[in-house]
Parts: C-alpha cells; structure tokens; sequence
C-alpha cells in the first residue's frame, strides 16, 4: 500500500527535523514526504537543504495559502495519483519506529475504514486498574485503565455536565471527550473524531472531502470538523499501537486572547456541523459548559505562574461567548 506524509509546518526548522529523524527510522517508509512551508523566512527551507531526506519534496506557499487547512489542501492537490493513503503529522511530534507500520496494517485489518489516527503516547500517565475498579471523582476509567481528571471534567461531573458519549464521540451539547481519553491497550478503536496531526485518510476520501478554510491560520478544532464530517459516510479509527509523543512547540501559536476566542467561537462552528438543531436542554449544556470553562480559566490568574496568559485568554474567551449573540459562525 503507498502511502504520502503531509507535514505543513510555520517557523518551526528544529522540531520539523526532529520530526524527519524519526521518520528515518520507521520500519514502513512513505512513499512520498510533502513539506508545506508556510513560514515568511527561509530558515524551513535551508535546514531541509542542509540534510538529505529520500523521497522529500519541498513546497514553499504565497502568503494566500498560508495557515494549516490552506497548507493541508494545498498538499493534497500534489499528493502522487498511486498513493493509497495519506497521512498527517504536526511538525512538533517524534514516531516510535512502527508507527507507519501500525497505521497502514490498520487499513488491512478494517478494510472499511477511511481513516486512521495515531496515538499520542507522551501526554497523559495512565494506570492499569482491572476490571471491577471504581474510579474516583478525580479519575477516568475506561476499558480497566485510570487516568487523572483535570479540575474541568471534575467540575462537570459534580453539576451533571459529563460527556454522556465515548471518546471519540460528540455529544449532542458537545464538550465530549477526545480521544486521548483512550487508554494505552493496543488495541484500535472506532472513533468518529481524529486529530488532526496524527492522522491518516484513504486518498479516494479526498474526492469528496477537503479541509474548512473558516479555521484561519492556526486552524484550532479544524480536525474535528473535517472527521465529523467524513465520519457521516464511512468509518474512522484509532490504533493505540501506532504510538508517538507530541512536543508542544509555541513557534507560531497565536497569543492567549486569540486563542480564546477561537476555543469558544470554533467550539461553537464544529458542535452545529454534528448537531445541526439541537435540543434546548443541549443549547443549554453548551453554554453552561462554555462558561465553566472559562470561569475555571479564569482561576489560573492566581493560581499558575503565568497570569498574563491566564487573564488574557480568559478575555478572548468571555469576548468568543458574548460574539455569537451578535454574529455567529457561518
């Protein structure tokens, strides 16, 4: 089966070769490697002349097509016609040395899948538990592994507002859990939302589907839109074997107040692609939700060395809400 390798990637030349290091070192290599420069300088670009990396070819775009969905949909058009599958990585993760191996077997073994994500290895410490465990109200427990819950679901759980769905899966009023609620086990799972940096998808996918330019720039949530919409023709999954570890680069991340903002107006666009008309009782939940979440935010002005951060972000968050009384996204 080939396979291509999107990367787009912004003024991030270290962790990129960081990234291609490791793709070295897979025991499946891709058939063909897209670098999508959107970077205003030319440091990308003189790193990747510097080393010699098989198969790698280079494309450097005008400021029109600058921002993850553009880059993304720009590579597509140039992914090769005998390519089966195309894969996606930020420029900020590091593989295990079968993770190609594991995604592309994936394929094999569900033949009906039309994408498959990787598993993020590095972020969450989970616990084996057993299978009469009862978690705590600091814990998630699924499939006999715990992890930790963080203040935000805590929260929710003691004014009712849990995700109701598995991970992986939306609920009617949204705020679901990712899937990086999904435990270490090996095993895959059928999901209907992927991220969007360790993913792949059957090249015929792209037929029918591209990326949202709505998601400017940065691009925040502009996965879960893209996989809850393939998700509605076919299935998706993701193999918990196919492992690599995510190190947050903040080269090219937008500041705390814009971020805000897009948490909230975002989280809004992709809740109406899944849930077009919801119940009141979920309208409900999502702004009850939203507005937790902020307020939780909101405590880390005191509570965390970074304040600024906190209090701006907070900011753009409460700006985000109040935004859609007046224009919501379109």
């Amino acid at each position: 089966m080939n396979f291509s390798l999107i990367i787009c990637t912004y003024k991030r030349p270290t962790a990129l070769l960081q990234l291609l290091q490791s793709v070295v070192q897979q025991s499946l290599y891709p058939s063909e490697i897209l670098i999508v420069d959107g970077s205003p300088d030319n440091a990308t670009k003189e790193m990747i002349n510097e080393n010699d990396f098989k198969k790698l070819f280079y494309f450097k775009v005008s400021p029109e097509d600058r921002g993850l969905t553009k880059q993304r949909n720009y590579g597509i058009s140039r992914v090769s016609e005998s390519s089966d599958v195309v894969c996606f990585l930020d420029d900020d993760t590091i593989l295990a040395t079968t993770y190609f191996e594991e995604i592309i077997k994936t394929y094999s073994v569900f033949p009906a899948a039309l994408g498959v994500g990787g598993y993020i290895a590095n972020e969450v410490t989970w616990q084996y538990a057993g299978p009469d465990y009862c978690p705590k109200i600091k814990e998630f427990y699924y499939d006999e592994w715990k992890r930790s819950d963080g203040a935000r679901f805590v929260w929710r759980k003691k004014l009712g507002l849990d995700a109701d769905t598995l991970p992986g899966f939306l609920p009617e009023f949204s705020h679901g859990r990712s899937v990086g609620f999904l435990p270490p086990t090996g095993k895959t799972y059928e999901v209907e939302q992927l991220m969007g940096g360790v993913s792949s998808f059957r090249k015929k996918v792209f037929d029918t589907f591209q990326f949202s330019t709505y998601f400017e720039g940065y691009g925040l949530y502009e996965d879960a839109d893209f996989t809850l919409r393939v998700s509605e023709t076919g299935k998706l999954y993701l193999n918990t074997a196919a492992q690599l570890e995510h190190h947050h680069d903040a080269a090219g991340r937008p500041n705390q107040y814009e971020y805000g903002k897009m948490v909230v107006r975002n989280g809004w666009y992709i809740w109406r692609v899944k849930h077009q008309n919801p119940t009141s009782k979920a309208k409900f939940k999502w702004h009850a939700i939203t507005l937790l979440l902020s307020a939780i935010r909101a405590t880390n002005i005191v509570t965390t060395s970074k304040k600024k951060e906190a209090f701006t972000e907070t900011i753009g968050r409460i700006v985000g809400w109040f935004s859609l009384f007046f224009s919501v996204p379109k």
